[in-house]
């Protein structure tokens, strides 16, 4: 296990870059604790993979280093960094059986033929596969190869990290659950530092002890999942976690009071002064209709999705969502939208501003 230090790391795609959009993975200084799992979550093209494949060995940065514990290993092969990679798609041995697939990274390193067998039999059980242990690969489903493939992963237990990029994008939605369970009790087990990307905020949010949420190259937040939905940091946070995202809302903010198109807006604390596009982030779960309290609003539809209702509004021409309880009435003369003060975020040009002054 290791910690993953990355010091002023940087990577571009050409081979002169002049400018910051030049670059796929803009400058990161960040320290990964050891034996911590990490979900590397972002929308396609964010730069989570080009991260992962630095980390992994698999690409030299441009720029900056990326150290496991207190050694550098920025120009090292991917073979001395000791870690374990699954990929999006199965790389599975076709013409082995799942057991000499399994048990391939232990007889490359020379372990013995028990503790072989014992282990392969541990993660067979755990990745579902028991039964096929004696079946060449080839005849497999996708899904099955899969299993393999993060199965392979798991089966050493001395590895400095495990990177899983993606891995479950070709495993039906039933045994994505089984396996993110299985993955999240392999950590509490052997305490492996785990990196695992992928655009589903559902299993970021369920394997991961901190979420790393990454938009254009940057790491624009590092929490837990309560940190990201009660405090994004970045609009885009919000807009990423939660289903529906948060509402943003641009106002003007003068210490306690927000004013949106000259309606007011009072806020549970207070703010400096605010320069650049100012803006408030509220939960759909934070806001309620009123027939009597709030800013106008206009119900646009109403969606009944079985837990909750989501109301789809139109509040001063900017659209927001509204969660309702599955029993709550909604009548036409709300025509109002309450939000909880103390849940209300202000930004400024798209970044969380902490509040300055007491209201």
């Amino acid at each position: 296990m290791a910690r993953i230090t990355l010091d002023n790391l940087a990577h571009s795609y050409l081979t002169a870059p002049t400018s910051e959009d030049d670059f796929a993975l803009k400058e990161l200084n960040h320290v990964w604790e050891d034996g911590a799992a990490y979900a590397l979550l972002g929308a396609s093209g964010c730069g989570k993979s080009t991260l992962l494949n630095i980390i992994s060995g698999l690409l030299q940065p441009s720029r900056g280093r990326i150290l496991f514990d207190d050694r550098d290993v920025t120009h090292a092969p991917t073979a001395e960094r000791n870690i374990a990679q699954v990929f999006q798609f199965p790389v599975v041995y076709d013409t082995m059986t799942v057991r000499d697939n399994l048990a391939f990274p232990l007889r490359n390193r020379g372990r013995d033929e028990a503790y072989v067998a014992e282990r392969v039999g541990e993660i067979a059980r755990m990745i579902g596969m028991e039964a096929d242990l004696d079946r060449k690969a080839r005849g497999l489903t996708a899904d099955a190869k899969q299993k393999i493939s993060l199965g392979r992963g798991m089966v050493r237990k001395d590895v400095n990290a495990l990177l899983f990029d993606e891995p479950l994008t070709v495993i039906d939605p039933h045994m994505k659950w089984e396996l993110r369970t299985q993955l999240k009790q392999l950590h509490h087990d052997f305490g492996h530092t785990m990196i695992y990307v992928t655009h589903d905020q559902t299993e970021a949010l369920t394997f991961a002890d901190k979420v790393v949420v990454m938009h254009d190259g940057r790491v624009v937040q590092i929490g837990t999942p309560e940190e990201l939905f009660e405090r994004p940091d970045h609009t885009f946070v919000g807009y990423f976690i939660g289903s529906p995202g948060m509402n943003v809302i641009p106002a003007r903010v003068e210490g306690n009071r927000a004013y949106i198109d000259g309606a007011e807006l009072v806020l549970a604390q207070g703010y400096g002064p605010l320069e650049g596009n100012v803006a408030l982030g509220v939960r759909p779960e934070y806001a309620s209709l009123s027939a009597t309290e709030g800013l106008p609003v206009k119900v646009r539809r109403v969606e009944d999705v079985g837990r909750h209702k989501i109301v789809r509004a139109e509040c001063f021409g900017n659209e927001i969502n509204v969660i309702a309880g599955e029993g709550d009435g909604i009548s036409e003369n709300m025509t109002r939208v309450k939000f909880d003060p103390a849940h209300v975020n202000v930004y400024a040009n798209d970044w969380r501003v902490s509040p300055e002054v007491a209201p």
